[in-house]
């Protein structure tokens, strides 16, 4: 047979079409991220979702008895709720903090889930790398072994606070080399705290998929009359930007759901109201009526771009 140049091309083509029709449908897991309580639960349930993060204390403290445990894996299954990840936020390089935070690994164990996540912590030593080696030693000392044990990551957001140094791609890269790539460790992706800072949230997700294991679906504003009338570190602290609901912000979802399907990612991503046109939140430990009716308007909108989840 000879091959001309319009054979090649459409047998080209041909196993384009076939590689594109082959590939499955991407479905991640979407959920809500929330304190515990049984009516927190059922909302999730009957909303839809999947899955949730929960933040440790109250109902579901690292102390609590295998008796109470049991009701709230019940609670779980009734609803077919997931638990993803335990939420943690503070500070490793207080040693309450530490002793707490052990108790949530061994936590995570008991019931299963495969990542707690919070801040890196931020020893108080100068330089980006002596603040890495702090961090390694004080992981490896620590907590490596309960890691270990009850098969549980230490996952890093990007939260902006005193207790974090794993805020941008730059500090992520550096805690990755000084951890070499441990199993342990990894990221807790949230694209709003990048947004804000001016970091690409896409870019982000391409270069680290990898090491992403649960992600905040949250938005953030730009009020751009405020920033470019005072600048990004206004005289008068004026805020130039807030946190919204998923679509009501500046980040690109398409290209940021775009560049975890072609990583086949498959973990959790779990809304974070934090968007103050639907407080108040919480009344006690349940949602309120408009802080439901946020994570409605949020699931109605990422539908449209998740319509497996």
């Amino acid at each position: 047979m000879a091959y001309t140049r319009r054979t090649i091309l459409g047998a080209a083509a041909g196993a384009a079409a076939q590689a594109q029709t082959a590939r499955k449908p991407w479905r991640p897991k979407l959920g809500v991220y929330c304190r515990y309580s049984p009516a927190n639960i059922a909302f999730a349930g009957k909303e839809g979702f999947t899955c949730v993060q929960i933040a440790t204390g109250g109902d579901l403290s690292a102390d609590i008895t295998d008796a109470k445990l049991r009701d709230v894996q019940r609670v779980l299954r009734d609803a077919g709720i997931t638990v993803v990840s335990l939420g943690a936020p503070g500070n490793h390089f207080d040693p309450r903090y530490q002793e707490r935070f052990l108790k949530t690994l061994e936590l995570a164990g008991r019931m299963g889930v495969g990542s707690v996540g919070g801040s890196s912590g931020a020893p108080d030593v100068n330089g980006l790398d002596a603040k890495v080696r702090e961090i390694v030693r004080l992981y490896e000392s620590k907590y490596f072994a309960a890691c270990e044990k009850h098969k549980v990551k230490i996952l890093w957001e990007p939260h902006v606070n005193p207790n974090n140094i794993a805020t941008s791609p730059v500090a992520f890269a550096a805690l990755f080399k000084g951890f070499n790539d441990s199993p342990h460790v990894g990221l807790q992706l949230d694209p709003s705290h990048l947004a804000w800072q001016m970091i690409d949230p896409v870019e982000c997700a391409r270069e680290f998929a990898s090491k992403i294991h649960n992600i905040h679906l949250k938005d953030t504003e730009i009020l751009w009359p405020v920033l470019r009338r005072g600048g990004i570190q206004p005289l008068d602290n004026r805020r130039w930007w807030r946190f919204r609901l998923p679509g009501s912000g500046s980040i690109d979802w398409k290209g940021f759901f775009t560049a975890l399907a072609d990583a086949g990612y498959d973990g959790g991503m779990n809304i974070e109201n934090e968007d103050q046109f639907t407080y108040p939140n919480y009344q006690g430990t349940d949602f309120t009526a408009s802080f439901q009716q946020g994570y409605r308007t949020a699931h109605a909108y990422l539908r449209q771009l998740l319509p497996h989840a």
